[in-house]
């Protein structure tokens, strides 16, 4: 259904502005595409407001502060998105699924493994510690430690390559 327009009513007399709306716009925003966002969502304003205003009133001053109120508005909620950023988390990208889902494989992974083989690989991996430092937080002798990192590094090897054959034959 189409809405009529009666002419001489403020959503008539709305199109003789249209123009000078964009121009104001543009020196408000400084850009072209922003610009006519703003006489879009001006217009949308005016149009659902015209009941509202007075008969006498100018309706292009009326115009101009919905403009101006719009694009402050505006600017508003650009500080606050701004100042909320770093709070805010990183948006999920293709990308880092794969990757969560990658480290989230190796911990399922690392569970399955012996606590003898687990330890030696978190301290040296996890904490960033030295083969010597981790042999001596485990209390072992640094031969120990080297043959149960090399066995836990094989077994958890093994696992996640049971991992992607899995995936492969659900794909295949």
């Amino acid at each position: 259904m189409e809405d009529h327009v009666l002419p001489g009513s403020p959503k008539s007399e709305i199109r003789t502005h249209i123009a000078s709306l964009r121009r104001y716009a543009l020196v408000l925003t400084r850009d072209h595409h922003e610009a006519e966002d703003l006489v879009q969502e001006t217009l949308v304003k005016a149009i659902a407001k015209a009941d509202t205003l007075h008969p006498s009133s100018d309706l292009r001053p009326w115009l101009f502060r919905i403009m101006h109120n719009t694009h402050v508005s505006g600017l508003r909620r650009a500080q606050v998105r701004k100042a909320a950023e770093p709070d805010l988390p990183e948006p999920v990208t293709p990308e880092r699924q794969h990757r969560h889902l990658e480290l989230q494989q190796v911990l399922d992974a690392l569970e399955q493994l012996p606590e003898a083989q687990r330890r030696p690989i978190i301290l040296v991996a996890l904490e960033d510690m030295s083969y010597a430092e981790a042999a001596r937080s485990l209390d072992v002798p640094l031969g120990t430690f080297m043959s149960r990192l090399g066995r836990g590094r094989q077994a958890l090897r093994n696992l996640l390559g049971e991992v992607k054959r899995s995936k492969i034959s659900l794909v295949s």
